[in-house]
This record gives structure tokens, C-alpha cells and sequence, in this order.
């Protein structure tokens, strides 16, 4: 069985795009991507937090990402999750880094000013914040309230 390996990434770039070429003259470029969650303590409070990605670029995608993006840029990457391993300088042992390679990276615009909130992640509600009511139209069936299953005729396709 083939297995499915697929990360969608979107946040903001935590350093400059480090664009290198290898031996075979084929770019590649380095950078990380803080993406911002928030979370329901133990206490029940919201709270924020930050995951750090490191992102693997190739090719002309890689030359965009050094000729387009900075630290702060808003971006949205697609790739897939990749672990190497290397031996340490020191001689202590393999280290092992986890990255996205990407194979699409979109450059999100910020707008008209820095201080537009289209593209903060953060700056968004989460639905359970302003809606007391989020979620509880579902039933433990996972159907909504008196639905029921779906008839084939129903499908709209």
C-alpha cells in the first residue's frame, strides 16, 4: 500500500530565505515558518501558542522564495514531511531534522498596510469563541439533529 504524506503549512517566515546552489548548480533554499495556534488549557482558558517548521525549497521555487520573501513574510506552503539525519560535528552522534519539502509555496500578500489583519492567523476568532453554539447541532451519531443518514438521492452529484 502507497502511503499519503502531504503538509499544508501557512504562517509566517521566522528568517530571510538562505538560497544556496548545490554541486550540480540546482538552488535550493532554507527558511522557517512560525504557525500560530491557540488552545483550551486545563483551566479551560485560551491560550497561544507557536509551532516552528522548517521549510526545504528546490529549483526556481527556491530562487522566488530568495528573491520575494523576508523574515515576516505571510506564506502558505505545501509539501511533504521529510526526516534526515546527519553526524554531528562533535562526533557525538546522528542528529535527525524533521522539514517540509516544499513542492508549492504561495506568497501571501499583507495588503495595503502591516496593519491589516487579513493575513494575521492569529488576529481571527476561533468559532467557539463567538458562537455558543458551535458544534452543538452535531449528535453523538455524527449526524445533525434529526437528519439522519444521507439517501442517495440526496447527493447532489
Amino acid at each position: 500500500m502507497r502511503g499519503l504524506n502531504r503538509a499544508i503549512i501557512a504562517g509566517n517566515l521566522t528568517r530571510d530565505p538562505e538560497v544556496r546552489q548545490t554541486i550540480n548548480k540546482r538552488s535550493i533554499a532554507r527558511f522557517g515558518v512560525a504557525v500560530n495556534y491557540r488552545y483550551k488549557d486545563s483551566s479551560g482558558e485560551y491560550k497561544d501558542g507557536v509551532d516552528y517548521v522548517n521549510i526545504v525549497v528546490w529549483g526556481s521555487h527556491a530562487e522566488n522564495c530568495g528573491k520575494y520573501l523576508k523574515k515576516g513574510s505571510p506564506v502558505l506552503v505545501e509539501g511533504r514531511i521529510q526526516t534526515t539525519s546527519y553526524d554531528a560535528k562533535d562526533g557525538s552522534g546522528k542528529r535527525y531534522m524533521t522539514e517540509v519539502n516544499a513542492e508549492n509555496v504561495i506568497f501571501l500578500s499583507q495588503g495595503q498596510s502591516q496593519q491589516s489583519s487579513s493575513n494575521d492567523f492569529t488576529s481571527q476568532p476561533w468559532p467557539e469563541e463567538t458562537d455558543p453554539n458551535f458544534g452543538s447541532s452535531i449528535s453523538e451519531s455524527g449526524f445533525a439533529d434529526n437528519a439522519g443518514p444521507a439517501n442517495e438521492s440526496d447527493i447532489p452529484f
